[in-house]
């Protein structure tokens, strides 16, 4: 039997240990995406970056052919919204588990973002189309789900705010309340992944809607702004690194007593903190799965670069000084080792949900891009100053992978609350401690051993 063509892009013994809980619908359409991934998003990656233009008054404006033709012809080969598990949402998803698509993100991965978006599996879109088939309305899920779902247009998720510590989601300020039959939203919000987009066209907008409720995660609500709402002023786009991720970008953006109407409220009142936690949930093992396929590009460009004839120093090939060996094995054994957790997590999510899943969810959180950024870094020190270059992709790589240690909440807060988790254990395993003393000293008194 051949092998399967994920092996050329994950280790044949990771594959081993999840192939058997791959249904023959998800076997087959995972095949497809490697090949889609080898043979058309590969070779294209370069001319969709050298598509955007430079000038800065179309750079914010540019829709690349070469995304379009990618999305049409992942569209033919049924490579379309994978992440929408039809287990969570029957009317709109696709029949593969967490899991499985746990191991396309990461192929999906291997080229940062464009096969992701080629395939409309990227965010912000993927987590505001959960939000919707979630808790939209019937009217919410036609003007605004549909057309997302056909990769019409894009979308935005305003939730971090200017001048606030947004890493606690129940700091969020911006103004939320309802004027007769209308929703008036007044706040300042920064790094609104996609909303620079001339293909965005919506903005999913969190704040606060009854501030003085005694119960803080009771006090937020979310709201559907159209884009082209009077009153939503796009300040600048925020850089990264230095890199402005045109033409999807980071925004800054005043929401300027904008009217919406009342119809526009997701879910109901109130629900806003629920949503938040459901939404960000399966996005951030999106994010994992996408980061531990950068870190397997990141290696293979090294180990291209140090078995690389003309590139030899002081005589010898650079995998002939022993700190590069050292660096490969440990790329290998982390990168592993973290595919590992994060599939963990993904058949957790299938099995309990995200709320179920969150220790397995928040682990893979802590430590996935921490590893993808140790991978990119021993790349990038392999390629010396070109390393750092636009001549290859590892900067903007590590630059993206950077941001994951603050999105969807920081390093911090997730280790946190994974702690106190464990501090939960204490007394249970000190009951038991107590329960292994008296059986150690009936042992001893039967024997007439002296402990």
């Amino acid at each position: 039997m051949s092998p399967h063509p994920v092996t050329e892009f994950i280790s044949p013994s990771a594959w081993a240990l999840v192939e058997d809980k791959f249904s023959p619908f998800a076997l087959e359409t995972l095949g497809e995406l490697c090949n889609f991934v080898k043979n058309d998003v590969i070779p294209a990656s370069k001319a969709y970056h050298a598509s955007i233009s430079t000038d800065p008054a179309k750079r914010w404006r540019t829709v690349s052919p070469v995304m379009v033709d990618l999305k049409v012809r992942a569209k033919q080969l049924g490579l379309w919204n994978l992440f929408l598990s039809k287990a969570h949402y029957p009317d709109v998803g696709v029949p593969l588990t967490n899991l499985e698509y746990a191991v396309m993100a990461e192929v999906m991965g291997r080229t940062g973002h464009i096969a992701p978006e080629a395939t409309n599996c990227s965010a912000p879109d993927t987590g505001n189309m959960e939000v919707l088939a979630r808790y939209g309305s019937k009217e919410q899920k036609r003007v605004w789900l549909n057309p997302l779902l056909n990769g019409e247009i894009r979308s935005a998720f305003a939730m971090t705010e200017k001048g606030v510590a947004s890493s606690d989601a129940t700091n969020i300020g911006t103004s939320i309340r309802q004027e007769g039959n209308e929703i008036v939203i007044n706040g300042h919000k920064w790094w609104i992944s996609g909303a620079t987009d001339v293909r965005c066209k919506v903005h999913l907008v969190v704040g606060k809607s009854d501030p003085h409720n005694k119960n803080r995660y009771v006090q937020q609500s979310i709201v559907v702004v159209p884009a082209n709402t009077p009153g939503v002023r796009i300040i600048r786009p925020m850089q990264v690194l230095g890199y402005d991720d045109a033409p999807e970008g980071h925004a800054e953006i005043i929401y300027d007593n904008v009217r919406v109407p009342i119809g526009n409220l997701v879910g109901g009142w109130g629900r806003g903190f629920e949503i938040l936690q459901g939404r960000l949930g399966p996005g951030r093992i999106h994010h994992c799965m996408r980061s531990i396929g950068l870190a397997e590009s990141g290696l293979a460009l090294m180990l291209e670069r140090v078995t690389d004839p003309r590139r030899t120093t002081f005589g010898k090939f650079l995998y002939e000084h022993g700190t590069v060996v050292a660096d490969i094995a440990r790329s290998r054994v982390e990168i592993d080792a973290a595919r590992l957790l994060v599939l963990s997590a993904a058949h957790q999510i299938d099995k309990v949900r995200a709320k179920g899943a969150m220790k397995d969810i928040g682990m893979a959180k802590i430590l996935v891009p921490t590893v993808a950024l140790g991978v990119l870094d021993r790349a990038i020190q392999s390629f010396g100053a070109e390393g750092l270059s636009q001549d290859q992709p590892l900067a903007h790589w590590y630059a993206g992978l950077r941001t994951l240690r603050f999105a969807d909440g920081p390093d911090e807060v997730h280790i946190q609350q994974l702690g106190r988790n464990e501090l939960k254990r204490a007394d249970g395993l000190k009951k038991r401690r107590l329960e292994i003393k008296a059986q150690e000293d009936n042992i001893a008194a039967k024997y007439k051993a002296k402990l």
